[in-house]
């Protein structure tokens, strides 16, 4: 049976080589989009590990700003038993402990203003204290508590021996009263009267909030700032009578000097 015109046709390019026509064929760009595609891979690969280093705070009004003050409430809980923090004199960033576990947010740098005054921010300027997702470690005594994800509470707290798991539980005003629970400290961002807990507890326990001496400190702290005031020297006034007496009075102190001569 003859072949078709068409067969024929398809015959001749199959035989000619069709890939040698393709190759002829391809656009000149190619391979210079490929180098394009790679180039912007590696400058976004690049921008992004910059930004994971260098956290930008947002805009310069998102609060805190630098020169804010808020307060917080801290807890820390080991299986049920309640750790405290000692004022850490040697910090020198944004946030500081105060007595009764509040914490005074101040921002001075962008650092820890902003988005960037987070959990985590203020565990990386507390002296000895350490939060990630699965480890919660904190000076206690003249030593240091590290607890992981996985171990036992210890024996005489409340939940001894059992699996305990390091999470976070915050609450974003007074009036809210189921906590947000999260594993990860930077996610946390602090607000003014912000209550949390950093917590090694059994799965499924929630971790308390902080207690009612320490929310009642930071609302006091909060809306009675502390004030000096210095007062001038106190002045003083000469009295001379026509003879032999001389008197001296100094208002503030109520001391009166008297000389008499002979």
């Amino acid at each position: 049976m003859a072949k078709s015109a068409a067969g024929k046709w398809v015959s001749r390019v199959g035989s000619s080589g069709g890939g040698r026509s393709y190759k002829k064929s391809r656009p000149s760009n190619f391979y210079g989009a490929l180098v394009v595609i790679v180039v912007l891979g590696l400058a976004a690969t690049v921008l992004a590990r910059y930004e994971y280093q260098n956290p930008s705070a947002g805009s310069p009004s998102t609060p805190p700003t630098i020169g804010t003050t808020w307060y917080a409430a801290l807890s820390i809980d080991n299986c049920g038993t309640h750790a405290s923090l000692a004022p850490d004199p040697t910090t020198t960033g944004g946030f500081a402990v105060e007595a009764n576990n509040v914490i005074k947010v101040s921002p001075v740098t962008k650092a820890d203003a902003g988005n960037n005054a987070t959990l985590a921010q203020f565990t990386r300027e507390y002296t000895g204290l350490l939060a990630t997702s699965t480890e919660l470690s904190y000076p206690h005594g003249k030593g240091t508590t590290t607890l992981k994800t996985g171990a036992t509470c210890a024996p005489k707290t409340k939940y001894a021996g059992k699996v305990g798991q390091v999470s976070y539980a915050y609450w974003s005003s007074l009036a809210q009263k189921k906590p947000t629970v999260t594993t990860d400290p930077s996610t946390i961002k602090f607000s003014q009267y912000l209550r949390v807990t950093m917590a090694f507890l059994p799965s499924g326990v929630t971790p308390p909030a902080p207690s009612k001496s320490t929310v009642t400190a930071m609302v006091q702290t909060a809306v009675t700032p502390s004030t000096s005031t210095t007062l001038a020297p106190a002045p003083t006034t000469t009295v001379k009578s026509s003879g032999s007496t001389t008197t001296t009075v100094k208002s503030t102190s109520s001391t009166t000097t008297t000389t008499s001569k002979g």
